[in-house]
């Protein structure tokens, strides 16, 4: 499958994007999607992941509450809504994808097959 991430650009600190992942496969409705985030000198960490169904979706700490991940099967996407950015948000951000038979939403980055190539985030202060 060919993830397509888009979405990031500048913003300002409090402000929104919503990036979206775009995926190639028919069946996309079976694959988990997640987002992880890599910021320069950094390693990259887990943001938020949908399970195929949407029923299960987990995000990480430090941005729940302010981040929201949804899908739509019927469209092949994922949406990542960022609201509230911080500066400390400013990363690249991908997206992942890994076909399973249940809801199961690992957090590893070494789980995932599928990757697309990245959008940039830039929260100025």
């Amino acid at each position: 499958v060919q993830l397509q991430a888009s979405g990031g650009g500048l913003v300002q600190a409090g402000g929104s994007l919503r990036l979206s992942c775009a995926a190639s496969a028919r069946t996309f409705s079976r694959y988990t999607v997640v987002w992880f985030r890599q910021a320069p000198g950094k390693e990259r960490e887990f943001v938020a992941g949908i399970s195929r169904s949407g029923s299960n979706t987990h995000s990480a700490n430090s941005v729940k509450g302010r981040f929201t991940i949804s899908r739509d099967n019927a469209e092949n996407v994922v949406y990542l809504q960022m609201n509230s950015l911080k500066p400390e948000d400013t990363a690249v951000y991908y997206c992942a994808a890994k076909y399973y038979f249940t809801d199961y939403l690992p957090t590893s980055d070494l789980e995932y097959d599928y990757w697309g190539q990245g959008t940039e985030v830039t929260v100025s202060s």
